[in-house]
């Protein structure tokens, strides 16, 4: 069963303590990133033997399983992932930066250039659930960016095949090559390339322990989105909020995986003990029942507190990865709440909304890391390249001050490559 906290009774520490695995993969992360870089195919093939219990000889997705995999999808599900790419789309549309150009000073021409990423990776999962709304996410904006080319990997079922539903979101989201294979090994490939996976600039997109290390353990090769951890969904709801709803929004984090976190925190005792009845109530309906159960009765938690403004200010510590706030004006509220990821507003926006459908990313930062990470989105896959322009006459205005500064941090050679230019490289 869910604990109850009350704020001023129990230490600070105990109340904001955060889940943290104790198994550690970095070991084995390791030594999977380095036999792909030395084996390549060969080894991913063996990993997919291993953990995926599957042989696959052709790691791309054919053109024909792409048809094939169309057909078995619902006409009627293909109209809701449509729907749903035009909302991300119209969201992220607002999210373009352009390229500008300064020329104030005479003889000088100051810019910045905004230039999509060539080749991105895109990892979906595939595991105990699979989510073609991730395709969606993470690829729509990756096309907006106008990154030229998106590599999607995902595991195998054991028959060597990609989840229909998957397919179909890649098809919508206009995703360009797709492989058969996941885990460390996929994000190892994509780093460094293999002779079937090309090696790409960036890797995005949500996974498993293994995924997050090999991530981690490649940042640099390439650049990643964030190390995402387990998912977190925290509720602020005052004293009239409908505990059938608050415990249902809790469930839809818990049943990601056991290691994820939904967090209550309330002005009302009342309702705290309410919503802990019914979380057990409706935990005994769920098809993921042993899932959600373990992580409700081990990282999930309910937060009394005195009002909801001291509710936000712990909401804030603990930065949230998706936050409601169900209040009758919620808008009231959204300028004090200074940490979380994705923020829903209202006693009717369950955090499903922003999952599927609504149009803001549901890739978000966890662990406390919306303190300073933002949510995926078009600046993700772009990169900034500044540029500046001198005549001789404008350097001339400016090159004493520049060797000035270049003399005071020790650096002669910076300050001799404008003085030379001028006659004045031997001065002291």
């Amino acid at each position: 069963m869910i604990k109850i906290f009350e704020m001023g009774k129990i230490r600070d520490e105990e109340i904001f303590a955060r889940f943290e695995p104790t198994s550690s993969v970095e070991d084995s992360v390791k030594g999977i990133i380095a036999r792909v870089r030395a084996e390549g195919d060969a080894a991913l093939r063996a990993y997919s033997a291993e953990f995926d219990h599957v042989d696959v000889e052709d790691f791309l997705v054919s053109t024909a399983e792409i048809e094939a995999a169309l057909a078995k999808v619902e006409p009627g599900f293909i109209a809701v992932l449509e729907e749903a790419a035009a909302n991300i789309r119209a969201f992220h549309s607002k999210q373009v930066r352009n390229s500008f150009i300064m020329a104030d000073k005479p003889g000088v021409i100051l810019g910045q250039r905004v230039i999509p990423l060539e080749k991105v990776g895109l990892y979906v999962p595939g595991g105990t659930a699979a989510y073609p709304s991730t395709v969606l996410m993470d690829a729509i904006p990756a096309k907006i960016a106008g990154v030229e080319e998106i590599v999607m990997v995902t595991p195998p079922n054991k028959e060597g095949s990609v989840n229909p539903y998957i397919l179909a979101a890649a098809h919508v989201a206009g995703v360009g090559r797709i492989f058969k294979v996941g885990g460390a090994q996929a994000v190892a490939a994509l780093a460094y390339g293999t002779a079937s996976i090309p090696r790409v600039d960036k890797i995005v997109g949500p996974g498993n322990a293994f995924v997050a290390e090999a991530k981690k353990q490649v940042f640099g090769q390439v650049g990643i989105d964030m190390i995402a951890g387990p998912s977190e969904v925290l509720v602020l709801a005052d004293g009239k909020s409908d505990p059938r709803f608050v415990a249902a929004d809790l469930l839809s984090q818990a049943e990601h995986d056991k290691n994820a976190s939904a967090v209550l925190i309330t002005d009302s005792m009342a309702l705290a003990e309410a919503v802990q009845q019914e979380l057990e109530v409706q935990l005994a309906q769920l098809k993921r029942e042993e899932i959600a159960r373990a992580s409700i009765d081990h990282n999930g938690k309910i937060i009394v507190a005195h009002d909801l403004r001291e509710g936000i200010d712990a909401a804030n510590r603990i930065a949230p990865e998706h936050m409601e706030v169900c209040v009758d004006q919620p808008f009231d509220y959204l300028p004090l709440i200074k940490n979380a990821g994705s923020v829903f507003l209202g006693r009717y926006n369950a955090e499903p909304t922003g999952d599927y459908f609504a149009g803001p990313n549901h890739t978000l930062p966890t662990s406390g890391t919306a303190r300073f990470y933002s949510p995926l989105g078009v600046d993700d896959f772009v990169k900034k390249m500044q540029y500046s322009y001198y005549t001789k006459d404008a350097l001339e205005q400016d090159y004493d001050k520049i060797s000035m500064f270049a003399n005071k941090e020790g650096l002669t050679a910076h300050a001799r490559a404008v003085d030379i230019r001028f006659g004045k490289e031997d001065r002291d």
